[in-house]
């Protein structure tokens, strides 16, 4: 291994170019930077929502089940963080979630 293998620019990770609310407030639709689109709703980002609130620090267990979130779940603010990661404010005015680019790309493809 020469010193360039240590020294040379970490891969670039996969970053959302468009990011588009639905006007019922309920889904996001997002265009990433290897052209792939995909789709999230509002509940499945407010259920994993990676904030400290949401989820035990050393357990990483959720504080919460899941399924207490309502189905009719909105958004009602989407937040840049940076170049990294995008922030809610969801109908239940919880918005203290940072969900990072890979995390939201993840999440867009559960089924």
């Amino acid at each position: 291994m020469s010193i360039w293998d240590s020294v040379k620019p970490a891969k670039k990770s996969i970053t959302a170019k468009s990011i588009v609310l639905s006007a019922d407030q309920r889904a996001l639709t997002m265009t990433w930077s290897d052209g792939a689109t995909t789709v999230v709703d509002a509940r499945k980002l407010r259920q994993y929502c990676p904030c400290a609130g949401c989820v035990e620090e050393w357990s990483g267990k959720r504080t919460f089940e899941v399924e207490t979130i309502p189905v009719e779940t909105k958004i009602i603010e989407v937040q840049g963080v940076g170049n990294y990661a995008l922030m809610f404010t969801f109908g239940d005015l919880h918005n203290t979630g940072i969900f990072q680019w890979d995390y939201l790309r993840d999440l867009s493809n559960v089924a």
